[in-house]
């Protein structure tokens, strides 16, 4: 007998596992297998339960007991197998870590944040950029300008016509700075992409961008954050580890802001800035809302 359609009353008897999107849609992720990714969902879902229970150590990280055993029952695996996603998770991704307690005691587990993944991931391809185009463009093999062309023909143009002057060392080949940071950021942030989701407003995306490059530009010292006065090189350097993700949830931020915003301008500029730092927290929030609002 076949099974009946599922209707839109009975979803609501169900628990999900939440994978999120950025383990399938993200080019950090590319390399990790899918079972790999379901398995760290498993393990994220875990963490909800044992920050409800107190499960942390003296630097209050949240840990969790998922034996091997667990592993195989849930996703209907072997042993070997089980243990190759764990090694798949914590030394080819940097997912999690575990750590032992002998003794015959299972290994305890720190899920880490995706988030922080994918900036980690950033900033250990910003850094190879900068060694690699560190000197000037006509002496830049070609080898490093193919393994920089890995997304649109923006960035392609974007290498080839100019240093990057962001970039500790290199002298600006051209004036215009703000054309530079503009390819740069729609490219990075996928700003493209993003336009194509009907439900993201257009122009902020729009406003976004032109801020991040006026902001990055600018010829001023110090940038004003949040009242405070930043020093220009500060605030460059928090502002180039935006990806789509960050952008993502300055949108939510927006649209959940239900407060008057005399300064829209400032107020963006001091979401975007703080957004690398306050975006774990932000989402976990709400993990634990739905979590609770579930169990309630």
């Amino acid at each position: 007998m076949l099974p009946d359609y599922l209707h839109s009353v009975e979803a609501d008897h169900f628990a999900f596992i939440r994978v999120p999107k950025i383990l399938l849609q993200n080019e950090t992720f590319q390399g990790i297998s899918a079972e790999a990714k379901l398995l760290y969902s498993l393990l994220f879902d875990r963490t909800e339960l044992s920050n409800k229970n107190g499960w942390k150590d003296d630097q209050d990280r949240v840990y969790i007991i998922f034996t091997v055993a667990e592993i195989q029952e849930n996703l209907n695996c072997g042993n070997k197998k089980a243990i190759q996603l764990l090694d798949e998770l914590e030394n080819k991704a940097g997912l999690i870590e575990r750590k032992r307690q002998g003794l015959g005691k299972p290994n305890l587990i720190y899920v880490k944040s995706f988030y922080r993944a994918v900036d980690n991931s950033g900033e250990r391809h910003f850094l190879k950029c900068q060694n690699d185009t560190s000197g000037s463009v006509k002496s830049t093999s070609q080898e490093v300008l193919e393994s920089h062309s890995t997304k649109t023909d923006i960035k392609k143009t974007y290498l080839n016509d100019t240093d990057l002057s962001f970039l500790p060392g290199s002298e600006p080949k051209r004036i215009d700075d703000y054309k530079r940071y503009e390819e740069y950021f729609m490219d990075e942030l996928e700003i493209p992409i993003l336009m194509q989701d009907k439900s993201r407003d257009r122009e902020t995306l729009e406003a976004i961008l032109d801020l991040l490059a006026e902001t990055c530009s600018s010829k001023r010292k110090t940038i004003r954050i949040a009242g405070d006065d930043k020093p220009i090189e500060v605030v460059k350097s928090r502002l180039m580890k935006l990806n789509s993700m960050h952008i993502q949830y300055v949108l939510d931020c927006l649209k959940e802001n239900t407060t008057y915003v005399r300064d829209m301008k400032q107020y963006l500029l001091t979401t975007l800035f703080n957004a690398p730092v306050t975006i774990d927290s932000y989402y976990q929030s709400r993990v634990n809302h739905d979590f609770y609002g579930v169990h309630a």
